[in-house]
């Protein structure tokens, strides 16, 4: 736009705030301005002021309001008008937030990290490596919890700069979703069962993975473990699958299938089930392992790392908050592959040895 336009921009148009845009957006999403306040945590006649202040703006502007009301009880109707600038709504805000956090990124004043529950421990020990120098700097280096199904999610949508947590891989195929990120890769496990089960009725060692089909199986609600079963058997596994129990976490699981009130089967990463013959795991302590065997569906292994989008650090001085970071897993890692770990030997928070974690995240 030429400087005579933007001189000459409408008035009513220049009112309009990012505020309003946002709240169209959400009660786009929503249907109602009192679900929009809902979440926007904001009185319902103050979301009702905006949309009555950009429909008179718009009406003026465009000679059709955004939107209608349909009654009592019932969603707002957007016009024409109004789903158009709901699509310009969202894309301007993405690029002021996309531009924000780019200079915030480039300027290396603040630090966005996210980690799963497992993960923690590990970063708080690589954080304790930079911690004097980001104080020294007045870096702001700022954590947030993210479930395990969003780990590359959140790096893909830029709320994040580095997440430290698990994802599900299919090894030696390319290319994969992991060819948009660096990743610093601390451990590869397979995946298998720990289960209950009398050994008549589920003899193992090994059981085909065709198999799960048959059996009572605890699954969790989401994350790596609910990927997994995707993957093999399809978006409606939860259909066709003997589902005995789900579960919100990896924790209840356990204690569900030690207490004998679920008989059943949970899938888990190799390391946990290692140790379900281990007396010193209390979490796996009367349960058994049992190995998948690969009859069907891809190889798939789960990967505990650090990920970041690719290319981006390269393009930091060696300096940068996200560099020094990086460096300072990478020192953790390399500690831990020195010192030697043995089941019950190692911290209850040591990522690489899963097993021995008397706590186990949600997978």
């Amino acid at each position: 736009m030429t400087r005579t336009g933007l001189l000459d921009s409408p008035l009513a148009l220049m009112d309009t705030t990012m505020d309003q845009l946002r709240t169209l957006v959400v009660v786009h999403e929503t249907g109602t301005a009192l679900g929009a306040a809902r979440a926007l945590g904001r009185e319902q006649a103050s979301v009702q002021k905006q949309l009555d202040t950009m429909n008179r703006n718009f009406s003026e502007l465009c000679g059709e309001p955004l939107v209608l009301k349909q009654g009592r009880g019932k969603d707002v109707l957007f016009t024409g008008t109004g789903e158009a600038l709901v699509a310009l709504a969202g894309e301007t805000l993405g690029d002021w937030l996309d531009g924000i956090h780019g200079s915030r990124r480039r300027l290396g004043r603040s630090l966005m990290v996210g980690t799963t529950r497992l993960t923690l421990g590990y970063l708080a020990s690589a954080r304790e490596r930079v911690a004097g120098e980001f104080r020294e700097r007045g870096i702001d280096l700022r954590v947030g919890h993210v479930r395990t199904r969003d780990v590359l999610a959140k790096l893909r949508a830029k709320e994040i700069d580095l997440v430290c947590g698990s994802v599900v891989t299919e090894p030696g195929t390319q290319p994969t979703e992991l060819d948009a990120f660096d990743v610093m890769e601390w451990r590869r496990s397979a995946v298998s069962l720990v289960t209950n089960l009398p050994v008549d009725e589920l003899p193992g060692p090994a059981v085909e993975r065709g198999e799960l089909a048959t059996l009572p199986l605890v699954v969790s609600a989401g994350g790596v473990m609910a990927g997994v079963l995707h993957a093999w058997f399809g978006a409606g596994y939860r259909d066709t699958l003997r589902i005995a129990a789900e579960i919100d976490n990896v924790n209840y699981g356990f204690e569900l299938l030690r207490s004998g009130v679920v008989r059943g089967c949970m899938l888990v990463t190799g390391g946990v089930a290692d140790a379900a013959g281990d007396p010193r795991a209390a979490y796996a302590r009367g349960l058994r392992a049992v190995e998948l065997a690969h009859d069907t569906g891809p190889k798939l292994e789960v990967l505990l790392g650090a990920f970041t989008r690719r290319g981006e650090r390269a393009g930091y001085r060696a300096d940068h908050p996200l560099n020094l970071l990086w460096n300072a897993l990478e020192a953790e890692k390399e500690r831990w592959r020195r010192e030697p770990h043995g089941p019950g030997e190692a911290p209850a928070q040591d990522p690489f040895e899963l097993a021995t974690a008397d706590d186990p995240d949600a997978l």
